[in-house]
């Protein structure tokens, strides 16, 4: 059971998804407005925001954008914008997951749970060495070459992901759906944390060192060539 913060300011679609969420076995809590959303994560405190985007008081991005500056709790947005910029726009501004609306309850329970897993602390999950590149999913830290980098959790998730799998080509598709529960589109979301990545770790496209692209196919992760 988790604690699950609803953002919503339709009253009568936000009693249904307490209800819903509440037979799902979740300890429910619910707002109308960004800023009561604010106070309640920073104050009491929840293991998920379901984050809807059409708020009286700020746009759901705003409000997304503020929530990532004072808390990492996980944040699935619920939204009638079906762009894909757009989608691109919110997950690179921290969501962790995305439902368009209308939405069936059992489509969100899901997204929850996976949200959820990948929040939860690794149990006695192996350190991963690449090269002078260490990566512990664990504490979710990362050292190359003796120093610690800092990564967003998104840049973390997917380093993780190439390192566990080293010197094996994964194909995009594979990345969407492992890192950012998508099953389509999402190419520049790719690129671009890839080229955050790859700056923080002291390299470019041009001049791999660790990440190296493999054109129309996908991304591998090996340790430098001596």
């Amino acid at each position: 059971m988790a604690t699950v913060l609803v953002v919503e300011d339709d009253a009568l679609v936000r009693a249904a998804l307490v209800r819903h969420l509440s037979e799902a076995g979740h300890a429910v809590r619910s707002v109308g407005t960004a800023l009561d959303a604010l106070r309640e994560a920073t104050q009491v405190g929840c293991d998920l925001v379901v984050l809807d985007l059409g708020l009286p008081d700020l746009d759901g991005a705003e409000a997304l954008r503020m929530l990532r500056g004072v808390t990492e709790v996980p944040v699935v947005v619920a939204t009638a914008r079906d762009d894909e910029a757009g989608i691109v726009r919110l997950l690179n501004s921290g969501a962790d997951d995305y439902l368009v609306k209308p939405f069936s309850p059992e489509h969100l329970n899901a997204r929850i749970s996976a949200v959820l897993r990948r929040a939860s602390p690794a149990a006695e999950t192996p350190v991963l060495s690449v090269g002078g590149l260490t990566v512990d999913p664990g504490r979710r830290e990362v050292v190359l070459d003796g120093l610690s980098l800092d990564l967003t959790r998104r840049e973390f998730d997917l380093l993780a992901f190439l390192a566990a799998r080293p010197g094996v080509v994964v194909q995009r598709r594979e990345l969407l759906a492992a890192v950012w529960q998508q099953a389509y589109g999402g190419d520049q979301t790719i690129d671009v944390h890839l080229s955050w990545l790859r700056r923080k770790l002291g390299e470019t496209a041009a001049r791999p060192r660790y990440l190296h692209t493999v054109r129309g196919v996908g991304v591998k992760l090996e340790a430098p060539r001596s």
